[in-house]
């Protein structure tokens, strides 16, 4: 997991060949991207603009991915994401979703990251992660990149 601002992801593009493209596209102005999925790449790379309520701590699920790695790029508001290594999980909530690419966990986080508006974190599918944890809304950028 990699939590850190916009200002600093040229740091990051040597991590994967479509993090350049993916943190071009947050560069541009994200803020007024309408809601749903922008194709960037085609699945390969793809942004999903989203306006939800936060919810609660206690209500926020482990989830995880294996065909994607998620940047979560917060455009409003403060995502406090939990988080936990996929390798201690222990308690899945149903089956993994191939079609979907999710898998749920009944575990709890074992550590928590605020991360506020201008601010990002990578989540590579090692990493189970809970977000939209907040008392107001958030406005975010989902990008998928393909592993």
């Amino acid at each position: 997991m990699i939590l850190d601002t916009l200002a600093n992801a040229h740091r990051y593009h040597c991590i994967h060949p479509r993090f350049t493209e993916a943190f071009a596209f947050l560069h541009a102005d994200p803020a007024s991207l309408a809601r749903g999925r922008h194709d960037i790449a085609g699945d390969e790379l793809f942004a999903i603009v989203s306006q939800e309520d936060g919810r609660p701590r206690d209500e926020a699920r482990l989830e995880c991915h294996r065909r994607y790695i998620d940047i979560q790029y917060i455009v409003a508001g403060v995502d406090e994401m939990g988080w936990k290594p996929t390798s201690v999980c222990t308690r899945p909530r149903g089956e993994y979703s191939a079609g979907k690419d999710i898998l749920f966990f009944e575990d709890r986080p074992e550590a928590w990251v605020a991360t506020p508006a201008g601010g990002f974190c990578i989540f590579f599918p090692e990493d189970a992660h809970a977000p939209l944890v907040s008392p107001h809304p958030i406005g975010k950028i989902v990008l998928k990149v393909a592993v």
